[in-house]
């Protein structure tokens, strides 16, 4: 199983149990979404912003306007750190301190990249594939003054860590015979019913990548 290297970055001090640096445990939490936050440094403040992403193997894709800010410093100063987190429960703890959430957690470090135009469809179809598998098929691809609108921007993730919460309450076992209630409240992301475009010209059935989506969460 390969792991990433272990550094000052992505070293988990605070509950290292808790912690993988395997390739297998992180790619699962980035394919279990598509929407990560971006942290940089704009004139000496931190900024984070969510964006949508894309996995290829070991290299993520972001996408955004050519003349947004973000994309032009994510170019510039090219260090980034991205982060992705799912909450899968609340835990109900017997006393406050010890309350917690069940959570997969990932933080990613590496440097950004514009993607060449001849490879920024392709690109964009790792990101489309990401929230709507095989919905790229089913449209229009990108015009060229769409796609020279866009930038294309590719991390190869150098250094990473995965942080992961389990299981019941750990409530010190002084706690245990007090008469309160204790357990998990489990939360998961669900697919709502597709709703209807009003403008759509035609009655359509819903496409195979709605459905897959709408099955996915």
């Amino acid at each position: 199983m390969y792991s990433f290297s272990i550094t000052d970055s992505n070293k988990i001090k605070r509950a290292p149990q808790r912690g993988h640096y395997d390739h297998q445990t992180i790619y699962e939490i980035l394919d279990a979404g598509f929407v990560c936050h971006v942290g940089f440094v704009d004139n000496g403040k931190p900024i984070v912003i969510p964006m949508i992403y894309g996995r290829r193997n070991n290299t993520l894709y972001l996408h955004g306007a050519s003349t947004s800010r973000i994309m032009n410093l994510l170019v510039t100063e090219n260090f980034v750190c991205l982060s992705i987190t799912h909450v899968d429960g609340i835990v109900v703890a017997r006393s406050m301190f010890d309350s917690s959430v069940n959570y997969r957690s990932a933080v990613l470090f590496g440097k950004a990249s514009v993607v060449p135009d001849a490879d920024k469809a392709e690109a964009l179809r790792y990101i489309s594939e990401y929230m709507l598998p095989g919905r790229w098929n089913e449209v229009r691809p990108p015009t060229p003054a769409e796609l020279k609108a866009t930038t294309i921007l590719q991390v190869n993730i150098e250094h990473a860590s995965a942080k992961v919460r389990s299981g019941p309450p750990d409530d010190d076992v002084r706690d245990l015979n007090l008469p309160v209630w204790a357990g998990v409240i489990p939360l998961k992301l669900v697919a709502g019913n597709p709703i209807n475009d009003p403008n759509l010209l035609y009655n359509h059935d819903l496409p195979p990548s709605v459905l897959t989506t709408s099955k996915k969460y």
